[in-house]
């Protein structure tokens, strides 16, 4: 169902949709509801998709590299070409515009020329040394299962299938809750390409099917090698385990709780302006700031910022290119995260209402205000819930530490981060070098740096995805897929060597006098 006809009568859509899936309404008569239909795959067909991607795998694996990488190049012109058309699908499955737009340019930097040629190179290096070719390459592993998240699963999906350039085949699991814009980036920008390439029937397999029993088939499946998993931190864990039990490798992409740390020489009113990504999707995106460590001389002139910021983030339709919130339908636990917050000291500075879709103030309403808290001292900020997890609200916790002296608040701030139990990005504020230095060099968790830059931007070369903690699980890094799902192998290649004096005289011949 489009969003709009949900915003406009929620009960009235969500009846229809029961209707149309059951059957018992005609589609043709509810053309201005319906965004389109996706059939639900059938255990069977889950079980044939893996089937065809293992009897793929040979022939795509031994495509030569080279070929191979063209298929990212074509993906980054076809997405330049169809570009228009991918938002309109992502606007109507209920992305706000904007953040549909900012979600395709992302694509274009995770295909960019850079970010490509750089994975080729780290995928196979050689030199000669002693009579041998000796060579250094990355193995694809097999089949990869990608279950991308509800919030972002078209994105999600094509970041994803960038491990097909690695010489992987293919298998996705589109959401129930959001399968179109999944299904058109591959049908559209994926599949011709890999037909231009010669690629074989089953490289790349796509259904809409349930999460449960779809990924007790993969683990269960012996041609299975990854799961590419992107959703929450509980179960993302335990899929963790799940995995090595059954001899496959998870490759994680869970939560975030990123932390910026605003210094004393910060461009305060841009600071503010990254903060405020906070409350983009309403807080429903994983790589946006969740808490802010404020330097006390700059707090409250940053807070008055932010608020401001916050305020001019308002609700609405998500064709609307103004509109950045979108519709929270279960919000009873933003509550509970605010009531805990102010019970244990915080003070709301901004915020912590429902919106009605027009933006005004409403027990009923289906938006969250974006809301700006300010938490006393960095020793007990992680007794408050809101701090310590990712809320996924448009909720921000300002921590303002103790005043000190400068030298003494950068080693607290650089220890508060350090010891975030997630990790995917982390940002800093500030001008002075010596600072700016500091902080990069000690702040070692995390997929993702950034440094008076915007907090979710994605930028060629660099990871978009990854991070370690919480966040990336036990094997958690910076995400290249094509890297993530394959493995490193030695191979040297003599001509002319003498095993005995390789083995029993190597000493002499490398230690003998000159």
């Amino acid at each position: 169902m489009t969003t709009t006809s949900i915003l406009q009568d929620v009960f009235r859509s969500l009846t229809l949709k029961r209707h149309l899936e059951q059957g018992r309404a005609d589609p043709a008569q509810a053309a201005d509801f319906v965004v389109g239909r996706c059939a639900v795959a059938s255990e069977s067909v889950v079980q044939t998709a893996v089937e065809a991607a293992a009897g793929a795998f040979p022939a795509w694996s031994a495509v030569p590299l080279e070929r191979r990488m063209q298929l990212g190049a074509g993906i980054r012109e076809r997405i330049r070409r169809g570009h228009a058309a991918f938002v309109d699908v992502l606007v109507s499955e209920g992305q706000p515009r904007a953040l549909a737009e900012w979600q395709v340019c992302g694509l274009l930097d995770v295909y960019a020329t850079e970010s490509l040629d750089w994975c080729a190179a780290q995928m196979h290096q050689q030199t000669r040394l002693r009579g041998r070719i000796m060579t250094l390459r990355r193995n694809p592993d097999g089949v990869v299962c990608v279950n991308p998240p509800q919030n972002t699963p078209a994105a999600s999906t094509m970041f994803a299938v960038s491990a097909l350039m690695a010489g992987n085949t293919v298998v996705v699991r589109a959401p129930r809750s959001a399968p179109l814009g999944v299904m058109h980036a591959l049908r559209e920008f994926v599949v011709p390409v890999l037909e231009e390439l010669g690629a074989p029937a089953g490289t790349l397999n796509a259904y809409c099917a349930r999460p449960g029993p779809t990924l007790q088939s993969w683990l269960e499946s012996p041609h299975v090698a990854d799961i590419f998993y992107t959703g929450g931190v509980e179960r993302g864990l335990e899929l963790e385990r799940e995995c090595v039990a059954h001899g496959k490798k998870p490759v994680l992409e869970l939560a975030g709780n990123d932390c910026v740390v605003v210094w004393r020489d910060a461009d305060v009113e841009l600071a503010a302006q990254a903060l405020s990504e906070c409350f983009f999707g309403s807080g429903q995106i994983c790589m946006v700031p969740n808490q802010v460590i404020a330097h006390p001389a700059i707090a409250d002139e940053l807070i008055v910022h932010l608020s401001k910021q916050a305020a001019g983030i308002r609700p609405g339709p998500p064709d609307r290119r103004d509109v950045l919130l979108t519709p929270v339908l279960r919000g009873e636990r933003f509550f509970a995260y605010l009531r805990d917050a102010v019970a244990k000291g915080a003070r709301v500075e901004f915020g912590g209402r429902r919106l009605e879709v027009d933006g005004s103030p409403s027990d009923t309403g289906m938006f969250l205000e974006p809301t700006v808290l300010r938490i006393h001292g960095c020793a007990g900020a992680r007794d408050i819930e809101a701090v310590r997890e990712e809320t996924f609200f448009p909720l921000l916790p300002v921590v303002v530490p103790d005043p000190a002296d400068d030298r003494s608040l950068l080693e607290e701030a650089i220890a508060y981060v350090t010891s975030n139990p997630y990790g995917l990005r982390n940002s800093l504020w500030a001008t002075d070098p010596a600072v700016i230095e500091r902080f990069v060099a000690r702040t070692f968790n995390g997929g993702l740096l950034k440094v008076n830059d915007s907090h979710v931007s994605l930028l060629p070369w660099l990871p978009s995805h990854g991070g370690t903690g919480y966040t990336g699980g036990v094997f958690g890094e910076a995400n290249y897929p094509m890297l993530r799902c394959s493995r490193l192998q030695g191979v040297s290649i003599a001509t002319g060597i003498s095993p005995r004096d390789v083995v029993l005289g190597a000493y002499s011949a490398r230690f003998s006098a000159p």
